[in-house]
């Protein structure tokens, strides 16, 4: 899970946090539930959610576009034997846009977690989707991501959990 300028030096009160809380809440549970790291890129300023989702992760203050270039972010990868990964966060058509482009080069496969990804400019969303997706880049929610994730598991219990938690 790769989180990317989540705040972007916006205030508690712009930054469009609240109507996303639900998404970070679900984030911040099923990343301790299915134990999968995550890493914050860039701009994050500690808001109450941000907080929660920081304790389980690594923050690395680089720029979004040279995060491939930077032996923290590949090493700590390489170290966990990543085949997937997700982005979210903002720009979508400018930051996680080249991110994801660069992940797909190096053989991983990519996701975006739409319900937490902002844009600069909202007329640009459907184009950079389109982009991405011909690179093999799909769009996901952060609630389908994480009952796909118990469903593969082939686990009843964590299922049940999942779809709980979903309700």
């Amino acid at each position: 899970m790769v989180l990317i300028n989540m705040t972007r030096g916006k205030t508690p009160d712009s930054a469009g946090l609240a109507p996303r809380h639900v998404s970070f809440s679900l984030l911040q549970t099923g990343l301790e539930m299915f134990g999968v790291a995550s890493t914050v890129i860039g701009e994050c300023q500690p808001f109450e959610i941000m907080q929660k989702l920081v304790h389980s992760t690594t923050q690395l203050d680089v720029d979004a576009v040279s995060i491939w270039r930077d032996p923290r972010f590949t090493d700590n990868l390489a170290s966990r034997e990543t085949g997937i990964i997700f982005f979210g966060g903002g720009w979508l058509e400018e930051d996680i846009f080249i991110a994801a482009l660069q992940a797909v080069e190096r053989g991983y496969d990519v996701r975006l977690l739409s319900d937490l990804i902002a844009t600069r400019v909202d007329a640009d969303r459907s184009l950079a989707l389109d982009r991405m997706a011909l690179h093999g880049i799909l769009a996901t929610t952060v609630r389908q991501m994480l009952l796909e994730w118990a469903v593969c598991l082939h686990d009843p219990l964590l299922t049940q959990k999942v779809q709980q938690l979903l309700l």
